[in-house]
């Protein structure tokens, strides 16, 4: 009985402190904040290399003519001029201009498709929290278990993967034009090249698309993996609870604390009262009318069962006159809040209940 005794708390601890909550997203927001985000690198070379072959595809022309264009004029003009340190200067700077307009929208292209992926993935995005040095990060033991672990055995069986379907589809796009590759040979370079770069379009195009069809299956793993790590014990979402909204015990007394303040501050109003309006047991309504500076009579307190014989105390005590009105009463408790005027609705019954006791205080 002893043994069962503790091995209860023991096991109900531990299961508190597994791993089986979805994060909150307080705490997606912190890990965002830090740079943890799913991401799939493999959606950004995807991306890259099917824009790439794909502007070789409908710009390569345009972009072999100006090719032949710039090594027309180096081998037809720059070979006349005379070997000096300005022309050498000039013919590499138009070497280095011509070449850049060539290879600029290119790049410019992989440049946009790099940023557009990782948008696509996380959004906007700016922290500079991965930058920071970290010595955890120089842990050797980290380090290995980072190698062999399951991460890193998916690592590896992707990249076996992707080296088999981009074999087999290069090997499929040549198979059908071997008989083309066989008469190489026997045909011109303009034909040689012609083949080759249609071909090299060919196989770069399939494997980008299959390689984007990879890297969603990528990206599906990675936001797994990412919500995997995130995920939290019922114990840490109480304790984040407690962090954000404040200890249920503690605002609980905040709470009892402020309504005895309130508490206070309304029985400190009642000896200013006019008239103490009661059930005679249930209710007791305190009212106040200043005549001049108030536009209706006001009600400076109310309570119901104890709160109402300590008012009614409170009341005999600083001779504050108390009527019995049962309707009025509940009517009041029920239609107004403490500091509130008295509706129009009830102002007719109120004001005969004031004017009766201005004549009682007139008598006396």
């Amino acid at each position: 009985m002893e043994q069962g005794k503790l091995w209860i708390p023991v096991n109900l601890q531990m299961f508190a402190g597994e791993k089986t909550e979805k994060a909150t997203p307080k705490k997606k927001q912190e890990a965002r904040n830090k740079g943890q985000v799913a991401k799939s690198q493999e959606v950004a070379s995807a991306l890259i290399m099917l824009s790439s072959f794909l502007f070789l595809l409908f710009m390569g022309q345009s972009m072999a003519a100006n090719i032949l264009k710039m090594m027309r004029g180096t081998f037809t003009e720059y070979v006349h001029w005379e070997i000096t340190s300005t022309n050498i200067q000039v013919m590499f700077h138009n070497l280095l201009f011509e070449s850049a307009m060539i290879v600029a929208p290119f790049l410019l292209l992989a440049l946009i498709m790099g940023i557009f992926s990782n948008y696509i993935q996380i959004g906007f995005l700016f922290t500079t929290e991965p930058l920071k040095m970290k010595l955890e990060k120089l842990d050797p033991i980290q380090g290995a278990k980072k190698i062999f672990s399951l991460r890193a055995i998916v690592e590896l069986l992707k990249s076996i993967l992707k080296i088999v379907l981009t074999s087999t589809i290069a090997i499929l796009v040549l198979g059908k034009a071997v008989d083309e590759i066989m008469v190489l040979s026997q045909t011109s370079v303009g034909n040689v090249l012609s083949l080759v770069s249609t071909l090299t379009v060919q196989i770069g195009a399939f494997i980008a698309l299959l390689l984007l069809v990879l890297s969603v299956l990528d990206y599906l793993y990675q936001k797994y993996e990412h919500e995997k790590g995130l995920r939290m014990s019922k114990q840490d979402i109480k304790d984040e609870f407690k962090k954000t909204e404040g200890d249920p015990l503690i605002k609980g007394k905040i709470k009892q604390r402020q309504r005895e303040m309130a508490m206070r501050r309304m029985m400190q109003e009642i000896p200013n009262a006019d008239v103490v309006i009661t059930n005679p047991t249930h209710f007791a309504i305190a009212i106040q009318y200043k005549a001049g500076e108030m536009q209706a009579p006001k009600v400076v307190a109310k309570g119901k069962d104890q709160v109402a014989l300590k008012m009614k105390e409170i009341a005999q005590r600083e001779s504050v006159i108390m009527m019995e009105n049962k309707p009025l009463a509940r009517a009041l408790y029920a239609q107004v809040e403490i500091g509130q005027e008295v509706p129009e609705s009830l102002f007719k019954a109120v004001a005969e209940v004031l004017a009766y006791v201005y004549q009682i205080r007139k008598r006396a």
